[in-house]
């Protein structure tokens, strides 16, 4: 069952799900249910949580949710543990924060066909992070999206262990 997170709702019945069916049914999209992604999910389930939720943002307002939800899922499209990437080799090498975002757009890319507003939300992204700021409203969605998904991802199991400890108190 494909969910999003906080979501009950079954994402293969859903709208969305017609929009990016080609990219989650993709053999690399399914690869990255491998790397672990703020340590409590992975970096699949990551990808899906924000583009769902950018999609549901952007279809609020009327803006281009299709894009929105497609390089929502395509954002952090790359194929190692983001804990292996590793400077000290190369220290004048840019962040994993700063190159990830490239390597995420060249990747979907290849795989692909993308139009100008997924490519610019999938390579700036990381806003504000680094400094590239988004080019169209859709891609502020999807970058703030992602830090709210990432702070819950990575709150989220502490959320529900205070939960249940309540709930058996009561």
């Amino acid at each position: 069952m494909l969910h999003a997170i906080c979501s009950k709702k079954q994402l293969t019945a859903h709208a969305y799900y017609v929009f990016v069916a080609d990219i989650l049914e993709h053999a690399n999209m399914q690869q990255l249910k491998q790397f672990r992604h703020h340590v409590h999910t992975t970096r699949f389930q990551h990808s899906i949580n924000v583009s769902y939720y950018s999609y549901l943002i952007c279809r609020r307002f009327h803006w281009d949710a299709v894009s929105a939800a497609r390089a929502g899922l395509l954002h952090d499209f790359y194929f190692y543990e983001t804990c292996e990437y590793d400077r000290s080799a190369a220290p004048e090498q840019a962040s994993h924060f700063a190159t990830h975002p490239k390597l995420a757009l060249s990747n979907a890319a290849m795989a692909f066909s993308l139009n100008a507003k997924e490519e610019d939300m999938i390579v700036h992204h990381m806003w504000p992070v680094v400094k590239q700021k988004p080019q169209c409203k859709e891609g502020f969605v999807v970058a703030i999206v992602d830090k709210y998904i990432a702070i819950f991802e990575y709150l989220a199991p502490f959320w529900q262990r205070m939960r249940q400890t309540l709930v058996g108190q009561n």
